[in-house]
């Protein structure tokens, strides 16, 4: 594939819909050097097809029969034939000879920032005549203007593909991370609704229906702990109120008992003096249970350990003060010694089950989750 095919292909021009602005520019095209026929024409290896199509009856012609194509390497001039009977090159052309009987034809190249010619801006006549320099002039001013705003579509093409393609990123995201992300709106009047949800909502609350929440965000507060809603609400006047990131954790019912969540979110205010929220929820049970977990493991070390130790260390000072020792004294002093050794491996062993035990619990929290 030729740079010029290659060019073309890159603004996917072709067989799109009838454009009011570049039908405008045939139509003036067409008024201006007085003629029944005016066309956009875009060329690839194979046809001829018309963008803009005024005062001609078909959509395409083989590339064969095209006088544009002989316009296509020289993009700096206006291809002027203006009896097509008497030239060479068209006069044995089906579109001479039959419909629509093309005698005069003028063309305009289309010329992309690349330099390639995609088409032409054209206007024909049935019969012979001739095309002034000033409407040369005008027809390659709007053959450029024609080009701008091909290129302004391509821009625009671009643009909607790339907000297209992040926007797909952007919800598989929010579909497989363990948040669920969220936009909150709340009036100047104190009305509250959600903007919107992510999918990930229905994995923290496979309880509660998505559009039902986003039509009515109180039924959240059906699923938390009693004691919760009025601190949550309370979080989310003081946030609004001093322009501060709310953090807030707090219980929901599921069908096992009671999980720990957890609400983070940023407040923006709008001109209107309503208040946007953006941010996440999370399942934190498996945090809380982890942190219970340390700490019940910190206490059983703090007061657990401590009577054998301070025993340990009670020996060791009447070891020191002793003078002489008896082998009896020894003995004796020895089987505090392994007595306290033997509770200590105890305590270690069955901190080891509980330890595992709490790691298996965590675990669980985080496969639900």
């Amino acid at each position: 594939m030729n740079k010029r095919l290659k060019d073309l292909n890159s603004y996917g021009i072709l067989d799109t819909p009838a454009d009011k602005e570049l039908d405008e520019i045939t139509e003036l095209a067409s008024i201006i050097c007085d003629t029944p026929i005016s066309l956009i024409t875009i060329l690839d290896d194979k046809r001829q097809w018309f963008k803009s199509n005024k005062g001609f009856d078909v959509s395409e012609t083989e590339i064969e029969a095209s006088f544009c194509q002989h316009a296509l390497h020289k993009p700096g001039e206006v291809l002027v034939v203006n009896d097509a009977l008497k030239d060479e090159r068209f006069i044995n052309n089906k579109l001479v000879l039959e419909d629509p009987n093309i005698r005069f034809y003028a063309g305009a190249p289309l010329v992309a920032g690349t330099n390639s010619v995609l088409g032409t801006l054209c206007i024909i006549d049935i019969k012979p005549r001739e095309l002034s320099e000033d409407q040369k002039r005008a027809l390659q001013i709007l053959a450029k203007k024609a080009m701008d705003i091909i290129e302004t579509n391509k821009t625009l093409n671009m643009l909607k593909a790339s907000v297209k393609l992040n926007l797909e990123r952007l919800t598989k995201i929010t579909q497989n991370i363990p948040l669920g992300i969220f936009e909150l709106e709340v009036s100047s009047s104190g009305v509250i609704r959600f903007v919107f949800l992510s999918e990930g909502m229905k994995k923290i609350h496979p309880s509660i229906n998505l559009e039902g929440w986003l039509e009515d965000p109180t039924i959240g507060f059906s699923i938390m702990h009693p004691d919760d809603i009025t601190p949550l609400k309370n979080a989310i006047r003081e946030s609004i109120k001093n322009h501060e990131n709310i953090y807030h954790e707090y219980r929901v019912r599921t069908k096992s008992g009671y999980e720990w969540h957890s609400i983070y979110g940023q407040p923006e205010k709008t001109v209107d003096g309503d208040t946007l929220i953006y941010g996440a929820f999370t399942n934190i049970t498996h945090h809380i249970v982890y942190e219970k977990a340390l700490e019940q493991i910190a206490f059983d070390i703090s007061h657990v350990l401590r009577s054998p130790v301070t025993t340990i260390l009670g020996i060791t000072n009447l070891l020191e003060s002793e003078k002489e020792l008896s082998a009896e004294k020894l003995k004796e002093y020895s089987g505090y010694i392994k007595t306290v050794s033997h509770e200590l491996e105890k305590f270690t062993r069955e901190l080891n089950v509980v330890y595992n035990l709490k790691k298996r619990k965590i675990a669980y929290y985080r496969r639900k989750i």
